[in-house]
């Protein structure tokens, strides 16, 4: 069996379409490492591949769960675990570094949630959040989206528990990139106006009628509902602001968010970079990635 190939990169970076190339290329399938393509409807916000690109190429850790059911890394290692095992090669392709990180140095020591404080942190203001993090770990507090209150949560959860910072307890993780890991960069003016042609997509698509469809759940689940695109378009709905500043906003949080991408991958040792000119196509990327295959 071949070593499996790793294809990461920030949002909007061209990795999708790139992964579908090399996968033509090595006889190989695709599997997701994206934390919101395994829910079923979140379709345009997660740009997940078409239903002609699906049947080019099977894709795995897509669609496989409801609005209602939750997803972590340990449920990504256990779940690509036994899809490895089936394929030759497996690709791996997202921009979920955690999932990536989980796969490929384990899960690290972060105690587990309990019930009670976790009820009790839901109810801490945002702002207590971020000021208790910035407090108790600046490493955490200086790279954390402070809108995303699932991660607030967990951070401040993981200090209240072990006594010890959050950015502490993934210190054994090395950060040593495998055989094969392909790390996809483009020249900033590039991905950022790629990230604003995808969300005016997403919008012209109907992004604003498949959050409207999808409310009751994505309201109901704290973790889905923190999906990037789909936050922002419920506040819409609920009157916060008009479309075009939502739009705007959403635009600049996916660009916050692919900076973020950046910054972790730029952190694994020995990653093969592909940097990728605007001009460049799928299939040209692909082929020069393929002749880097070890």
């Amino acid at each position: 069996m071949g070593k499996p190939i790793f294809i990461a990169g920030p949002t909007a970076s061209g990795k999708s379409a790139v992964a579908l190339a090399v996968a033509q290329l090595q006889g190989g399938e695709i599997i997701s490492v994206d934390s919101m393509q395994v829910y079923r409807g979140l379709d345009l916000g997660t740009a997940k591949p078409t239903a002609e690109e699906r049947a080019a190429v099977s894709h795995h850790l897509i669609d496989l769960l409801e609005l209602s059911e939750t997803f972590d890394a340990a449920k990504f290692t256990a779940e690509a675990g036994k899809i490895t095992r089936k394929i030759d090669p497996p690709i791996f392709c997202g921009g979920t570094g955690l999932y990536f990180q989980a796969w490929l140095e384990g899960l690290g020591e972060a105690p587990k949630g309990k019930p009670g404080l976790r009820m009790e942190l839901e109810e801490i203001s945002t702002e207590a959040l971020v000021a208790e993090l910035r407090e108790k770990d600046p490493a955490t507090h200086a790279a954390i989206d402070p809108h995303n209150r699932r991660r607030l949560v967990r951070a401040v959860e993981v200090i209240r528990l072990s006594g010890k910072p959050f950015s502490e307890q993934r210190a054994e993780w090395t950060g040593q990139a495998p055989d094969n890991f392909f790390l996809l960069e483009r020249d900033r003016g590039d991905l950022r106006q790629r990230i604003d042609e995808r969300v005016e997509a997403m919008f012209a698509a109907g992004l604003v009628a498949e959050t409207c469809s999808l409310r009751p759940a994505l309201e109901a689940n704290a973790v889905v509902g923190q999906a990037l695109g789909y936050r922002q378009v419920i506040e819409h709905l609920r009157g916060e602001r008009d479309l075009p500043n939502t739009v705007d906003l959403v635009k600049t949080r996916t660009w916050k968010f692919a900076r973020r991408q950046m910054t972790w991958f730029r952190k694994m040792k020995g990653a093969i970079i592909l940097k990728v000119a605007a001009s460049e196509h799928a299939e040209e990327t692909a082929g020069r990635l393929n002749e880097k295959i070890k």
